[in-house]
């Protein structure tokens, strides 16, 4: 049973709605506007359904038009006749009201009335009764299968032959048969073979026991070791008991006493004595001396390679002009469409090489082929220009799409919302995680330097207590930042310090003392960090739930890297799936956005991006692209569908 089936134009004006559930009439206006929210204006239309709360919901575009039909049932029915529906109604509705739409246009859709619902009804009962008429098929019976056929004698398997060998034995049988007494005389008689060098056959292993078979192989494995020379003297190990469960390593110059590396009872936290400044050139760290504090720079992409093929076309062409005259005119000319509508045949070929350019590029082979389906539906059925190419148009609607995607709904403002927490006396919490050996340490340092110079105080919380290292490489970063912006430049106060328990402790209860810290102390920003895991690790993906569902960061930023292809998507899902599993609220927390690290290191390879931003509708809220502090970028969504779309 149908909610609802509604048709609205792509400028949103509703023609004609049907209500098959009692009901206030705004009861299908929640799920059409989310999917306008998260398909339609997202591009993302490579699937013809979209699922929200407890609906489902399935929708056909008209590009000629510029119609959209929508229908909506409850998602746990399977009503196979739905598609046949919307087709059919696309169709009737189309092909009835056809010349109001071409001769009025705008107009005829303000003004005009759509009597439709008696023509829905018809199509709607005979869609159902097409689905009742395909009956199930029966069942065989046991005369019409094939196992009726079998003897009881076929169906006995001898003791150590295989079922295949037995049926090629059979086919054998026959032609030895046939082979005639001159014949098998002709055939030479093979040499006497030794018997001792031949293993225990299968007909043999029968007639002996399995001590005796048993002798026989070690003695055959005996005499193998014995006749290729292969003599031990060594006398065999005495059988010890092995302990159970797993020692620790000690290492010879290592110190296996635990304390040292305790940091409970420390009195590091807050203390910035205990972290002593470093005196170095700030220059040889941040490199750009021209850039202005405390501005997140765009994302460029420049390319000399590009620059020199537009030369080179320019050239070329021009010289074909010259030398050709009418008949280069005339090339020009090939491969326009002229006023003429789109058919899948005609894109097919082009959105072919564009799949597989996508991929070439590091997109997810999976999100390049939506991303080409939800282009195929937007454009087929649009009439085209007449000096337009299929290949042009294509490749602008899929440029569109990209840009689009790179642009989620939301998007992430920290320093509004770092003021925001300001004027509540709290700190904004943000929380790292990611995979292993992404760069979530150095990006969080790059993260804190930037937040440093827009005035902020930052805390670290060092919640990584499993990696050996963690705790100094950031206090490393903690003292170099120190060392860049010094207590004196900012009236006597310390701009970064990091809180540190040490190792083998509950990350959840560090970020929340951390947090109780910061707030005591009027820290403006807590940055979390978190140990790497990978996204199959069921109880350190439990482990991060626990630690975001306790302390409720501000944000929670998911740190991959831009090297990744099929990968990042896996990541993503994984991340988000295990965040909604372990968490025991009624709405779980999962990731908020996205840093995209070692972008320097990819070139034009910049598939990534679209992959994670295609996956989870999430923002990349920074892009770090260098070594040094100052190495961060904010995304610039046609920079990177530039480089995308670069041949």
């Amino acid at each position: 049973m149908l909610d609802f089936f509604t048709i609205f134009s792509k400028g949103g004006l509703v023609l004609w709605c049907f209500q098959g559930v009692r009901g206030p009439a705004a009861a299908c206006t929640a799920p059409v506007n989310a999917l306008i929210r998260s398909v339609l204006l997202q591009e993302r239309g490579g699937s013809n359904s979209f699922t929200h709360e407890a609906l489902t919901l399935k929708y056909k575009l008209d590009n000629q038009f510029e119609l959209v039909f929508v229908v909506g049932f409850q998602k746990i029915l399977t009503l196979t006749y739905v598609d046949k529906l919307i087709d059919d109604v696309h169709k009737e509705f189309r092909d009835k009201y056809r010349n109001e739409f071409q001769q009025k246009g705008t107009l005829g859709l303000l003004n005009g009335t759509f009597d439709f619902k008696e023509d829905f009804l018809r199509l709607l009962r005979e869609a159902e009764e097409s689905s009742k008429v395909r009956a199930p098929t029966a069942m065989k019976t046991f005369e019409q299968s094939a196992k009726s056929q079998k003897t009881v004698k076929s169906m006995i398997e001898t003791r150590g032959e295989n079922p295949k060998e037995k049926t090629k034995n059979k086919k054998n049988k026959g032609s030895k048969k046939e082979v005639s007494g001159a014949e098998a005389a002709a055939i030479p008689k093979a040499a006497p073979v030794v018997k001792e060098d031949l293993p225990v056959a299968a007909g043999d292993r029968e007639e002996l026991t399995k001590d005796e078979i048993l002798q026989k192989n070690r003695e055959e494995f005996f005499r193998k070791r014995l006749k290729g020379g292969e003599k031990s003297n060594k006398s065999p190990k005495p059988d010890t008991s092995k302990d159970k469960g797993k020692k620790p390593r000690v290492w010879e110059l290592g110190n296996s006493n635990a304390k040292v590396l305790d940091y409970s009872n420390s009195t590091t936290n807050g203390n910035a004595d205990a972290c002593p400044m470093e005196e170095y050139d700030p220059d040889m760290v941040l490199v750009d001396p021209d850039r202005e504090p405390g501005q997140l720079r765009d994302l460029e992409y420049e390319s000399e390679e590009e620059t020199e093929e537009e030369k080179v076309v320019h050239n070329s062409s021009s010289a074909s002009v010259k030398k050709g005259g009418l008949g280069g005119m005339f090339g020009m000319l090939k491969g326009l469409v002229g006023s003429k509508s789109l058919t899948r045949e005609d894109m097919d070929p082009v959105l072919e090489k564009m799949k597989d350019h996508l991929i070439a590029k590091n997109v997810a082979a999976d999100i390049a082929v939506q991303l080409c389906e939800s282009v195929a539906k937007k454009l087929e059925g649009k009439v085209m220009g007449t000096f337009t190419t299929v290949t042009s148009t294509v490749k602008q609607a899929l440029q569109e799409s990209l840009v689009q995607i790179l642009q989620p709904q939301r998007r992430v403002d920290v320093l509004r919302d770092v003021m925001d927490a300001q004027r509540h006396r709290r700190p904004y919490v943000i929380t790292f995680c990611g995979v292993n050996g992404v760069g979530k340490s150095t990006n969080l340092a790059k993260i804190s330097f930037w937040l440093i110079e827009n005035g902020f105080s930052v805390l670290i919380a060092a919640c990584d207590t499993f990696r050996a290292g963690a705790v100094e490489q950031l206090r490393t970063h903690t003292r170099r930042l120190n060392a860049l912006h010094s207590p004196e430049n900012h009236s006597g106060r310390t701009m970064v310090q990091l809180y540190e328990k040490g190792y083998g402790k509950d990350a959840a209860g560090i970020a929340m003392e951390a947090i109780a810290y910061a707030r005591n102390q009027g820290f403006d920003v807590v940055l979390v960090d978190t140990a790497g895991r990978m996204q199959d690790n069921a109880p350190l993906m439990t482990a991060l739930a626990k630690l975001i569902a306790v302390n409720t960061p501000d944000l929670v930023l998911f740190v991959g890297e831009a090297l990744v292809g099929n990968e990042a998507v896996d990541q993503l899902v994984k991340f988000n799936k295990a965040l909604a599993d372990h968490s025991m609220a009624q709405t779980p927390r999962l990731i908020d956005g996205i840093v995209l690290t070692k972008f320097d290191t990819i070139d034009d390879k910049v598939g990534a991006a679209i992959s994670m931003t295609y996956i989870t509708s999430k923002p990349i809220v920074f892009v770090g692209t260098g070594q040094t502090y100052c190495d961060l970028r904010s995304l610039n969504a046609k920079a990177v569908v530039a480089a995308l779309m670069k041949a």
